[in-house]
């Protein structure tokens, strides 16, 4: 090739190497304490309630993905709840203060849910039949799953304005239906009191202290009918809105030990139909508005509710359905696992992805159960974030998010970034503040095994001595074609698509050596685990 055809191909390709920025920053992790822990199953998606007839903005995305009729026998679905080993599901939604529940002394027969003008959200009263509830409870032993389940919390109470809902709740039908599921010998982990009927409500309210009185009656009600069992379900309340005012006051009526989990919804990026949700989810400063709540939400618990905690129990994103095309595709990613990432530090014990599968969010598709990008970013949480959340900070620009706990149910510290630049190739330094025991195997020919201290601050990267090889392990999350709203990721590199016999693929890492450098391509997430570092926040 001549000198000129070298300069040509050279001045095309020069705005694409100046349009990329490289920029170096360091990462310290202080792993002496942990800075807050979530429950071992934190990762929780939802079941809904919601008839195919469930539309928005001219989009029905929920076909047959209600509890009432999910084809249950799919093998697609029970494998991607089986990867968690124990995923929690939280049953519920806006229509489970519309159920009625087949059993007992029901005054009249129920039926399933019709649209109607005038109803709640509108629909009809709706109807659990015992044989459906028979045939979930299979599944969900089946596949190990941690269910919870939203009880209608409006029955007997009275509608007296445009969304107020007075007078005492009816708890026969509730009575009539725990008293079956534990005659039955079914696992419920926790059983939750209503759906975003706090504050102001959604299509109803009810006040807090009217709420309180209904929670310690429902509280007794569970002790009576579980006093033979060991461990007891929980009580979670209210599945509603974040409001300081009627969240103090709904703590201080339920009083002291009613109320194990105080559980709040999270739809921070707005309507589905909005075209903006890109770039909100690209924002950091929009992703960052919402720590606003978790952090109120943790003061309420410690001055008002200490012996409680608190719980995401709906969260997806967009709501009404989320939004085609940016719910169920990679971009939603970065919103999803930076809500995980700052959730945990906020000391939330479990948080619920409204959905599994249904609508626009769910992590599975609603027609054909293919897992969506979501699906994935959640399956990796899982098994590598473990418990213990610990403090990370850097210098880095507020583009590049990061988050750091102790890796999942082995040795280790597990550090995930989330890249929302476009432009900005991250080189990036991990050091630690704290005395870092490092278990490694000699390079000899018997089984004996040494332990390197390492004090203060030091790096992690190229700090061992010559004569060990160290490798980290380094899951690359891009999506398909560099198309942020592509429908299938990518883990380094390879397409994560379900086997020939459907079930999930293994995700496995690259197993990079200790000492090269890190980096972070623009959009692009990465979970980084060094499974030789033990620290004394990591039990």
């Amino acid at each position: 090739m001549g000198f000129p055809s070298f300069l040509i191909i050279f001045l095309a390709l020069c705005p694409a190497f100046l349009a990329q920025i490289i920029e170096d920053t360091t990462f310290v992790i202080d792993g002496t304490v942990k800075i807050a822990e979530t429950d071992d199953n934190y990762v929780c998606a939802t079941l809904d309630w919601w008839p195919k007839e469930k539309c928005n903005y001219n989009d029905c995305p929920w076909g047959l993905a209600s509890l009432i009729n999910l084809d249950l026998s799919h093998p697609f679905l029970a494998n991607s709840i089986q990867a968690f080993k124990h995923l929690r599901l939280r049953l519920g939604g806006s229509l489970q203060n519309r159920i009625l529940y087949d059993v007992g002394n029901l005054e009249s027969t129920c039926h399933p849910f019709t649209e109607q003008e005038d109803g709640l959200f509108g629909f009809s009263k709706g109807c659990l039949y015992m044989d459906r509830w028979d045939e979930l409870n299979r599944f969900f032993n089946k596949t190990g799953a941690l269910v919870t389940f939203g009880l209608n919390a409006l029955r007997g109470r009275q509608r007296t304005g445009k969304r107020v809902w007075k007078g005492n709740w009816d708890s026969s039908n509730a009575y009539d239906f725990i008293s079956y599921t534990s005659s039955k010998g079914y696992q419920i982990h926790s059983w939750e009191f209503g759906n975003e009927l706090s504050g102001r409500g959604v299509g109803a309210k009810v006040d807090a202290e009217q709420y309180g009185k209904d929670v310690i009656h429902l509280k007794n009600l569970i002790d009576q009918l579980y006093k033979h069992f060991q461990p007891r379900p929980l009580l979670l309340a209210p599945g509603g809105f974040y409001d300081k005012e009627w969240y103090d006051t709904f703590l201080e009526v339920s009083g002291t030990g009613t109320v194990d989990a105080l559980t709040h919804h999270i739809y921070n990026l707005g309507p589905g139909s909005d075209l903006n949700l890109v770039s909100k989810i690209l924002n950091p400063l929009h992703l960052n508005k919402i720590a606003e709540t978790f952090s109120n939400l943790t003061q309420t618990i410690e001055m008002t509710g200490p012996w409680t905690s608190a719980w995401v129990g709906e969260s997806g994103g967009a709501f009404n359905n989320g939004a085609p095309d940016v719910s169920n595709t990679f971009v939603n990613s970065f919103w999803y696992l930076d809500q995980l990432g700052m959730a945990a530090k906020y000391h939330t014990k479990v948080y619920c992805r409204q959905t599994f599968i249904g609508g626009n969010y769910g992590l599975l598709d609603t027609s054909t159960f293919v897992p969506n990008p979501d699906y994935y970013s959640a399956l990796l949480w899982h098994r590598l974030m473990g418990k213990e959340v610990l403090d990370v900070s850097s210098n880095a620009s507020l583009y590049l998010r990061s988050y750091a706990h102790c890796t999942r149910h082995r040795e280790g510290v597990t550090l995930l970034l989330i890249n929302l630049s476009d432009q900005t190739h991250y080189g990036v330094t991990i050091e630690s503040t704290a005395s870092i025991t490092l278990h490694v195997k000699e390079k000899s020919n018997h089984k004996s095994s040494f332990v390197h201290r390492l004090k203060k601050t030091i790096a992690w990267l190229g700090s061992k001595s010559s004569d060990v090889t160290l490798s980290r392990e380094e899951y690359h999350l891009t999506p398909q074609d560099g198309d942020l709203q592509s429908r299938t990721m990518l883990l380094n590199g390879k397409p994560l698509q379900l086997t020939e016999n459907g079930d999930i693929p293994s995700l496995s890492p690259v197993l990079v050596n200790l000492k090269s450098p890190i980096s972070v391509l623009p959009l692009s997430i990465k979970f980084i685990v060094l499974p030789y570092l033990s620290s004394p926040g990591c039990s």
